[in-house]
């Protein structure tokens, strides 16, 4: 059964995210104080978070752009670093793309001693309109003509992703440090719109909220 999302009281930031360089400066502001220390960066692209905190003893990883570290993460599920290697994890947007996203958040749960961060889309903020108008196509999906390089491979709400996070934390021995929501600025008269005709906070997030981001701190770094 779904719980409210208001008794999780994420913060609530009106921001949209244009580029991956966007979304990443949006995390280093949001999450500053617990970047510190050995770092890794799952998913890192051009290593955008390594330019903006160069003090950082940083290691970034993906399959393409321009790691530190190439790696596919479907071909070569297990990450190639020691147990409780780094200070925090970081994995924004990178999940949704693979088949085997419960092993690899395993992984990142493994080489983090202290702190993991994760972002997670909504995927239903993007089909609301193709599909009240009966016409258009959703990003990361679609039937292409040719197979593309990447695509997303799970299809869920804002509700899902929370539940997956909670799950994900009692399976792992991790605590919810904190929880955030991001949604693309609107004029508030359209908000208000919005929240009259959605009052309950779950179903409104899930058709206008864009991003989930989850601080975990592993149970046992204290």
């Amino acid at each position: 059964m779904m719980r409210e999302m208001a008794t999780e009281t994420p913060v609530r930031d009106l921001i949209d995210f244009e580029t991956r360089e966007g979304r990443m400066r949006y995390l280093e502001q949001a999450f500053r104080t617990h970047l510190e220390g050995r770092v890794l960066d799952v998913g890192c692209d051009v290593r955008t978070l390594a330019k903006l905190r160069p003090e950082l003893d940083y290691v970034g990883v993906d399959a393409g752009g321009t790691p530190d570290l190439t790696i596919d993460l479907e071909k070569s599920p297990r990450l190639p670093f020691e147990d409780a290697n780094f200070d925090m994890v970081v994995c924004a947007e990178v999940l949704e793309h693979l088949d085997n996203l419960h092993q690899i958040f395993g992984e990142l749960v493994r080489v983090t001693k202290k702190k993991l961060l994760i972002s997670l889309p909504n995927c239903w903020t993007a089909a609301r309109r193709p599909l009240s108008r009966g016409k258009g196509g959703i990003g990361h999906y679609g039937l292409p003509h040719e197979r593309p390089a990447d695509r997303h491979k799970w299809f869920f709400s804002l509700a899902e992703a929370r539940d997956f996070t909670r799950a994900m934390a009692q399976r792992h021995g991790l605590r919810i440090l904190e929880t955030r929501v991001s949604e693309k600025p609107r004029p508030i008269l359209v908000r208000a719109l919005r929240r009259l005709r959605h009052p309950v906070n779950e179903h409104y997030l899930n058709l206008y909220a864009h991003t989930y981001w989850v601080l975990y701190e592993r149970a046992d770094s204290r």
